[in-house]
């Protein structure tokens, strides 16, 4: 069998393993605020958020052409019979990606699925041709959306629930606590939906991606069967659930009350659609994580616990360079190989 052939089917592989632990790596952000609530029992949170992952997930495809083409273009990697360099970069990518999310998963770290792509997709192609590969417009373009996002989303919670405070000051604790609860069934349905429309797709451009640095198609349009065998797989890797993810996102950054989940819920799905809608990649778990600390802020600024916030904004920086390094030594390995 052509080498170029077997590298681009590992490449699938590979890329629908991702998604895979993507879905259950990221998990517990989309769900953790309904569970630490008890507004949804475990077990039926992560049915529900697999279920809205898939149908987010075949729904839109912009993003998935955004990491197809915008941090490199796919063409300038395009092999010839005899050329595996494209297709050796994203599986190195893969490979580096997958690892520091099965990493952080093992030690319960809310680390961004996003960040640890985009920096093994750049350190991969960086070892094979140098730093002119990389599309700089594009990537510039995503950088600014995955640094800027947070920020918005802690803005956006922090509004959210100062709203939510003037509202509902003067109802009855019980019953706007279950009525909150009520709503979070279905924040926690929407969040798990932009969850897919966003994070699905990351896989879906690799895929793309490898398909035409292989020569095996020549626009970036992204293949019917590579949106559904994306969407199962993420969904897929939902339903296994990520509890040590979930213990962190749902109860060491704050303690959450219905409220405060609801918020926390609507601010993030509002900012994730928001990039989705842009054609923007953005780190699920960042936007998540900070609308959560958004929330705590508006409710008792020391009701935050900073130092495992600290913690988690340590991860986020990391993760990218030391990817990109990753990705970059396994790029020389496999050349060793291919």
């Amino acid at each position: 069998m052509d080498t170029i052939l077997i590298i681009t089917i590992l490449v699938v592989i590979f890329a629908l393993g991702f998604d895979f632990i993507n879905g259950f790596h990221d998990t517990a952000n989309a769900i953790a605020t309904s569970v630490s609530t008890r507004a949804l029992p475990p077990r039926v949170a992560v049915m529900l958020a697999a279920i809205m992952n898939f149908v987010g997930a075949i729904t839109f495809v912009g993003v998935a052409k955004a990491i197809a083409k915008d941090i490199v273009d796919p063409f300038s990697l395009n092999a010839t019979a005899d050329d595996t360099t494209g297709s050796v970069v994203i599986l190195a990518a893969l490979i580096s990606a997958i690892t520091w999310n099965l990493l952080t998963w093992y030690f319960g770290i809310p680390s961004s699925s996003s960040h640890t792509l985009i920096g093994s997709i750049a350190g991969a192609a960086i070892a094979a041709a140098g730093f002119n590969i990389l599309n700089y417009s594009g990537f510039s373009s995503i950088l600014i959306g995955l640094v800027a996002s947070p920020f918005i989303a802690f803005a956006v919670g922090y509004i959210f629930m100062s709203v939510f405070k003037v509202v509902f000051k003067n109802l009855n604790l019980y019953r706007t606590n279950k009525g909150f609860r009520t709503l979070q069934i279905f924040t926690a349905a929407i969040q798990s939906f932009t969850h897919g429309t966003n994070d699905a797709q990351k896989a879906m451009g690799i895929i793309t991606m490898a398909l035409i640095a292989a020569g095996l198609q020549t626009t970036d349009e992204v293949q019917e069967w590579v949106r559904i065998a994306c969407a199962l797989a993420m969904g897929l890797g939902t339903s296994v659930g990520g509890y040590k993810i979930i213990k962190t996102v749902g109860g060491k950054i704050m303690k959450i009350r219905p409220v405060n989940g609801a918020a926390a819920d609507l601010a993030s799905a509002s900012v994730i659609f928001g990039a989705t809608i842009i054609h923007l990649p953005v780190s699920t778990t960042h936007v998540i994580s900070s609308a959560i600390m958004g929330v705590g802020s508006a409710q008792r600024v020391k009701g935050v616990k900073w130092g495992v916030a600290r913690k988690i904004v340590v991860t986020w920086l990391i993760t990218m360079p030391i990817s990109a390094i990753m990705a970059a030594i396994i790029y020389f390995i496999l050349n060793i190989f291919f």
